[in-house]
């Protein structure tokens, strides 16, 4: 029987605002004395995402995060002395709680998921206080496990035990939900826990466990409408 769902929390519930878009880097490069290309930040991310390098230990380590954001400011046209200060200056951006939007689909689906009588909790890889952020945004939950309290990222197995020992739920009990597939998915399905993966984009259509708004979620979980 299902008794817990955890969740993902960036582009699962969460989008990220202008702030930490094209815009808001070609601004935050001003500061730095860059001249950044808006246009360039699409390539210039998939770029960085494609040459991200993670510990073999999985360990938690903001100097990866800074060296990719480093890398898409790079990209954008800001190789020079100021990318580095520049980057961190973004990362520091990603730990404010006002710089996220919740998508439309969260509270609604996470009041139905709390209807059904599941514990629900938050699994984030990245440099912000979760508990503030949930806390901040108004989230009913019952644990947060953000990797940088806990000491290791998704998909190391040790956040997915610890999030749900918090629940009290074993894997078979348990769901996860994602939007990255090595990450949330590869990782949850590593324990023996279901995971679903939520393909906003439309990118995994081949995908058998998969739903494109969180609005399905319920129903995939099988819960009765509410």
């Amino acid at each position: 029987m299902l008794k817990a769902v955890l969740l993902d929390v960036d582009f699962t519930l969460f989008r990220p605002g202008p702030e930490l878009g094209p815009e808001g880097y070609r601004r935050i490069g001003v500061r730095h004395g860059l001249s950044l290309v808006p246009e360039c930040y699409d390539d210039a991310r998939l770029a960085a995402i494609a040459n991200l390098q993670r510990r073999p230990d999985f360990v938690h380590d903001e100097e990866l995060w800074v060296a990719f954001t480093e890398e898409i400011v790079i990209g954008m046209g800001g190789d020079g002395p100021g990318a580095r200060t520049c980057a961190l200056d973004v990362v520091r951006q990603w730990e404010r709680h006002e710089n996220f939007f919740l998508y439309e689909d969260t509270l609604p689906t996470l009041a139905v998921l709390r209807a059904a009588g599941l514990r629900i909790a938050l699994v984030s890889n990245g440099q912000r206080d979760l508990e503030g952020f949930a806390a901040h945004h108004g989230l009913d939950v019952d644990a947060c496990v953000g990797s940088v309290s806990h000491g290791r990222v998704k998909p190391h197995r040790s956040i997915f035990d610890a999030a749900l020992t918090a629940l009290g739920a074993g894997p078979a009990e348990a769901a996860m939900v994602g939007d990255s597939y090595a990450d949330d998915i590869e990782g949850a399905r590593a324990l023996g826990m279901r995971a679903i993966l939520l393909d906003r984009d439309g990118l995994h259509v081949d995908e058998t466990d998969r739903i494109d708004t969180l609005f399905a979620l319920p129903a995939a979980l099988g819960l009765s409408p509410p």
